[in-house]
């Protein structure tokens, strides 16, 4: 079955991002950390523990009272949540029947079990209580405009969960994108997003604009091999309309495939959907076609600075890139 389109969208919640279940109220035959890992829930037929089966996820134990089991979760980068998938995967008969969503903003790192028990910290339901099956990806859309930093999920009465994911947009504290600032502007961090791509066959879109240096090959975007005419290219939304001023480019890990050149277009298209720029007609030359080294670090000061909301990366004719840094200041 095809996922829906939120989880297109940043796992606002991920590890690599910052994301951390701080707290967990039972985490007696599986820990609660391991409801972010990012790989894909594994199962070990004959892998016990001193407590019973090894589960790959968080499993709390049989409720013999009322109530119900939960965690908290601080999101990796806050934002808008517009997804989750609660992964019951290999749980079949110890899943929980129910699980529910809350969410919170507040700035600043808090002692999770201060901001747990403050009262007077305001929740807002992401995803009402609503029904799990087990040993499957459940994905859920959130209908919620409340920007959060920490979510409560909360599973009724008790039982595991693989992994959870929290599909949303990029929201950060609106003094990180106070006018005249400088940063980097594609950045995820700061709610970049790479809105569309030609191809991500080897390399998904959005391993551009994380942060960091890549880890691996398979940490940056990379296409196929291109056997016919034309160029590959992936368009970024900045995280504000801003004015460029340098661009960065790496190739780290990528050897024998990386593009031979590459050039940029910028826009101004603030209520224009990515994906529809493709085609369109309003690009301007940023960055002129400038031939690129296998696993290296490029960077060119632009010489006359350009106001945009978007950027296109043309690459020729395919290959991979590690990273995109666009710096300038917030118009």
């Amino acid at each position: 079955m095809k996922d829906p389109a939120f989880t297109d969208l940043v796992d606002l919640a991920a590890e690599r991002l910052g994301g951390a279940v701080l707290l967990a109220n039972d985490e007696f035959f599986a820990p609660k950390e391991s409801l972010l890992r990012a790989a894909s829930p594994v199962w070990k037929e004959h892998e016990y523990t001193d407590r019973g089966k090894w589960m790959d996820g968080w499993e709390t134990r049989r409720r013999r009272t009322p109530g119900h089991d939960w965690c908290l979760i601080r999101l990796g980068l806050p934002g808008l949540v517009r997804g989750v998938v609660v992964d019951t995967a290999f749980f079949r008969g110890n899943h929980p029947e129910h699980c529910e969503l809350e969410g919170c903003a507040v700035e600043g790192v808090p002692d999770a079990a201060a901001l747990d028990a403050d009262a007077s910290v305001r929740r807002h339901v992401l995803l009402p209580r609503t029904p799990l099956a087990g040993d499957t990806r459940n994905a859920f859309e959130v209908r919620s405009n409340e920007r959060v930093t920490h979510v409560w999920l909360r599973i009724h009465p008790d039982g595991g969960v693989a992994r959870l994911r929290v599909h949303g947009e990029v929201r950060p504290a609106p003094a990180v994108l106070a006018p005249g600032r400088s940063l980097d502007l594609a950045a995820m961090e700061h709610g970049g997003f790479v809105v569309a791509c030609s191809d991500m066959f080897f390399g998904h879109r959005q391993n551009l604009i994380l942060p960091g240096r890549s880890t691996h090959m398979g940490d940056g975007w990379e296409t196929r091999r291109r056997r016919g005419s034309g160029h590959d290219w992936a368009i970024v939304r900045l995280a504000a309309r801003g004015e460029l001023e340098r661009v960065e480019l790496d190739t780290d890990h990528f050897k024998g495939n990386a593009p031979a050149s590459c050039s940029l277009e910028y826009c101004e298209a603030p209520r224009v959907a990515g994906a529809e720029l493709a085609d369109s007609r309003a690009w301007r030359p940023l960055l002129g076609d400038s031939p690129l080294q296998p696993h290296a670090r490029h960077a060119w000061d632009l010489p006359a600075r350009a106001t945009a909301t978007h950027v296109r990366l043309n690459i020729f004719p395919d290959g991979g890139v590690a990273r995109l840094r666009l710096l300038g200041r917030v118009a």
